[in-house]
């Protein structure tokens, strides 16, 4: 046919230009839509007829950084002119809408589609190229130009190739897209998996090395072996992983498969906890496998990655109205064929099948965390200081998740035993009152736990940021059920209940105290422990101190804090205590109600740098007046 010009069917001469910087929010995602595009092609090919025997599916990358060339070339199906006419001219018919429409019933599945991919080109090219010759019999190669106005001109060419190659002349704004190594790296992000083997190539590369010195023509076995590394060192490397493991069926994959592809795709080389493989048919057409690594104990310090992929092309990382919101913690890769490749924010947050796709994702997770709790407990709580911050998080973002763990959820105790919330009431239901008593640093508060532990209680371990919160959802959620610290107050189960309180003795005591600190928030309490041989505790509010905690988490917006409410439980079993209701008040013992309140502090918190000292030199004085007397 002689050369056609026209103009494209569109309805706007400003289409392109929106298309160059509107259509998408990444300017590399046109690698994307064009290697979809060469991969749609080639699986049109295998539909469409016979295959040569020798038929090797590929899409080749071609970087020409000397004549700024970029090109996309596959071995697929082909235009004719028509086709060309209506694919590319034609930008309101989509391809591989017909296509499927005519093939529905062939159980193959097609990746991309000619229409607005294709015109992604012209967000880096100031003039596109294609060059197609159709695999149907006695086609005729085509070639179709644009300038990126709504002119074109198509006119026969002579290919002797089946396929299609885009070629984009670069502009000069697009200068980073002329680097072979970038490339590289945007197809490795946006096409690890596509179904097709995907190359790079930069121009200017030789065909093969000189080996060494011998002459041309030589075929001793130096030669050939030289010339054999010289060939495969020259091949292009293959991007993409074209059946990529989620894919596969989880009894055909091993535990190092697994580990493989975390490693290759998160460039991760610590391995992960476990992982979950996500296969299913119905009532989602759904596959992919997350990854548990280990998590700190601060959960916002985590970052973690999952990649959401349709038909094995990549759409984005993290997509919370997809992939809920904790279970970003994890890693991992889910592939959802039925989404479109580019969709907006707002279709995602008001459609309905992607709300139930999130729901089916959290419950898979949670269906795997309660089996392993219910068939592999003592694995299960191995991984729980890995896992208890995602879990928590979890139970606090979504109320279906939690209802679904709650049986599943284990509290570490300061003895190192793993129990759930209902093995720790029945255990304590004649001590305890309901109430679980948790240490927030077991290390600091050791001496009080052991006050605990001595009376057969168990002591919670709740050590982490997220704990305040996941304390509070807890209690909200059982009934009667209440968190205590255990400096937050006196448990019946610690007191001597046989041995009286001396009135006199309290009120000297709190009157001596009151003189000697001089601390107008500290409260005096005398109590009868059943252990002698702890002369005092210091109490804290419960509700006030996680109050503060959290608005010291969290940001205060400038307020002030409030003065801490703290009692000094003075044991009234123990010498040092009994022996001070009977001093005066005198400069020992107002040395002595000091210490007694540093010591009981320092079981809670390091004391400030001018209180440390003065407990230093108090200590000594005390000491040496001992060591005269």
């Amino acid at each position: 046919m002689s050369t056609e010009k026209g103009q494209l069917s569109i309805h706007t001469e400003n289409f392109l230009p929106i298309i160059k910087k509107w259509l998408y929010s990444d300017r590399d995602i046109f690698v994307r839509e064009l290697i979809s595009n060469c991969c749609d092609a080639v699986a049109k090919r295998r539909m469409v007829g016979e295959v040569p025997q020798d038929y090797s599916p590929r899409v080749t990358v071609r970087v020409d950084k000397e004549h700024r060339i970029l090109s996309f070339a596959d071995n697929g199906v082909g235009m004719t002119a028509e086709e060309v006419r209506k694919y590319i001219n034609q930008v309101a018919f989509s391809g591989a809408n017909d296509f499927m429409e005519k093939y529905k019933d062939s159980g193959e599945q097609i990746i991309g589609h000619f229409g607005l991919g294709f015109y992604s080109a012209f967000m880096v090219a100031e003039k596109v190229r294609i060059d197609t010759l159709s695999c149907l019999p006695g086609a005729t190669g085509v070639t179709w130009e644009s300038d990126g106005s709504v002119e074109y001109s198509m006119e026969d060419a002579p290919l002797d190739e089946v396929g299609t190659t885009v070629t984009l002349y670069v502009n000069e704004e697009s200068d980073e897209f002329l680097d072979e190594y970038k490339i590289k790296d945007i197809i490795r992000k946006y096409c690890s998996f596509m179904p097709t083997p995907i190359y790079c190539e930069a121009a200017g590369q030789e065909e093969k090395a000189e080996a060494h010195e011998h002459e041309d023509g030589c075929e001793c076995e130096e030669c050939k072996e030289d010339e054999a590394e010289a060939r495969e060192d020259k091949a292009p490397e293959m991007l993409n992983t074209p059946n990529p493991l989620y894919l596969k069926a989880p009894k055909d994959c091993t535990e190092e498969d697994y580990k493989k592809f975390y490693r290759d795709t998160f460039h991760e080389w610590e391995e992960p906890l476990f992982w979950i493989h996500l296969n299913a048919d119905y009532p989602f057409n759904l596959h992919g496998i997350l990854y548990f690594p280990r998590l700190k104990n601060d959960f916002s310090a985590n970052e973690g990655q999952v990649k959401l992929y349709s038909n094995q092309v990549f759409i984005a990382d993290n997509i919370k109205e997809i992939i809920p919101e904790f279970l970003l913690l994890l890693k991992g890769v889910v592939d959802c064929p039925d989404l479109p490749l580019n969709v907006s924010r707002s279709f995602l947050q008001n459609d309905g099948y992607v709300r139930k796709l999130s729901d089916y994702i959290a419950r898979k997770v949670a269906d795997r965390l309660t089996g392993m709790f219910k068939n592999e407990r003592e694995q299960y709580q191995a991984y729980w200081k890995d896992i208890h911050p995602f879990v928590k998080y979890g139970c606090l973002r979504d109320n279906k998740f939690y209802d679904r763990m709650k049986d599943a959820l284990v509290y570490k105790t300061s003895k190192g035993e793993y129990v759930t919330l209902t093995e720790y009431l029945d255990k304590a239901k004649e001590t305890h009152e309901n109430k679980v008593y948790y240490a927030g640093d077991e290390d600091r508060q050791a001496n009080t736990v052991g006050l605990y532990e001595e009376r057969g209680m168990d002591v919670v371990v709740m050590g982490t940021p997220i704990d305040i919160s996941f304390m509070q959802f807890i209690e909200s959620n059982v009934k009667d059920v209440h968190f205590a610290r255990v400096d937050a107050d006196i448990a019946n189960a610690l007191r001597d209940k046989d041995a009286a309180i001396d009135a006199d003795m309290t009120g000297k005591l709190e009157e001596m105290f009151k003189w000697a600190v001089e601390d107008g928030n500290l409260k005096i309490r005398l109590e009868p422990l059943v252990n002698a041989e702890t002369p005092a505790v210091l109490l804290l509010d419960e509700n006030m101190r996680r109050y503060q905690e959290a608005m010291r988490m969290w940001g205060n917006g400038g307020m002030p804090e409030f003065p801490l409410e703290r009692t000094l439980v003075l044991n009234s079993q123990h010498p040092l205590v009994k022996n001070l209701a009977g001093r005066a008040q005198d400069d020992t013992a107002k040395d002595i109600c000091l210490q007694l309140t540093d010591l009981a502090e320092m079981a809670q918190q390091p004391l400030p740098a001018e209180r440390m000292n003065a407990f230093i030199t108090r200590s000594l004085r005390l000491m040496t007046e001992l060591a005269t007397d």
